[in-house]
């Protein structure tokens, strides 16, 4: 058995300090990021209604409320996330809107849901950052129905993703290198690799794993926008605060390259690649 006193304590912090903080600050700006994406991950999961749905890594609630009104009447939507900023938010936009949904602070790697009691689960980038993949989707495999369904999405390799690296390769000539990090280890593209995402699934107890390459603009941001999520959401954000002194002409450069990304309507839109991934439990 994992500890789960132990388990994912450095993304309790962060998501429970100034990056939860940011990104519920943030919510509707992200929410325009990420929901071409995310949509795309709930067509392939199809959520029906009467259907009982775990949603994991809920963040600010988008994806639970989507999913709530999906499979009422009759089906209920769990929202969980480790992050109490984001459920404060995820609750209080859930409010009032009479959706079968609820929210919990929890750790999907090691709660124990009661059992086999979901038709499904889902995640909209919520699962590249357990410190145990292949326990953690275990887990979620026993609170899933037998042949219950599994849809999420994940980045798909940096390279790909216009999204994710225009801002700080715009800025990295005029910034100290940035330290290298460890593809394999929790965060943003721990699940670049689909072959990885294969194996973990199929070692956690997952069949008919399907990984599809989903590609598209998103964004649809003011500049203003597109800088102040550029400046605060990713690496950029921590390069500027460590060095103030570089801000100025950092921000000019990404401001132009950001600038070259609007079109006709004015708006920044930016090239996202993802991976589309369903199993069943088997």
């Amino acid at each position: 058995m994992i500890d789960p006193s132990v388990v994912n304590t450095a993304q309790a912090d962060c998501w429970n300090g100034a990056t939860g903080h940011t990104w519920a600050e943030l919510q509707a700006l992200t929410d325009m990021q990420l929901q071409p994406l995310g949509g795309e991950a709930m067509r392939a999961l199809e959520p029906k209604p009467g259907e009982r749905v775990l949603d994991i890594g809920c963040g600010s609630g988008e994806t639970s409320l989507e999913l709530a009104a999906a499979v009422a009447p009759g089906g209920s939507v769990l929202g969980v996330d480790i992050s109490e900023t984001l459920l404060g938010l995820a609750r209080t936009r859930a409010e009032g809107r009479g959706l079968p949904v609820g929210f919990l602070a929890a750790d999907a790697q090691t709660t124990d849901f009661g059992g086999e009691r979901f038709d499904a689960a889902f995640s909209r980038f919520g699962v590249m950052f357990f410190s145990d993949p292949a326990a953690a989707f275990a887990n979620i495999g026993a609170a899933l129905k037998p042949g219950g369904r599994l849809a999420f999405v994940c980045w798909a390799p940096i390279g790909r993703n216009p999204v994710m690296r225009t801002a700080i390769e715009a800025a990295a000539p005029l910034i100290p290198p940035l330290e290298p990090s460890d593809p394999l280890a929790p965060g943003p593209f721990a699940f670049a690799d689909p072959e990885r995402v294969r194996t973990i699934l199929g070692t956690a107890g997952y069949a008919d794993v399907h990984i599809r390459l989903f590609e598209t603009l998103v964004g649809g941001w003011t500049l203003d926008q597109a800088m102040i999520v550029a400046q605060r959401i990713g690496p950029l954000g921590s390069v500027l605060r460590q060095n103030p002194d570089l801000r100025p002409t950092v921000i000019e450069a990404v401001a132009a390259a950001l600038a070259r990304n609007q079109g006709a309507d004015g708006r920044v839109r930016l090239g996202a690649a993802v991976w589309i991934v369903t199993a069943r439990k088997a």
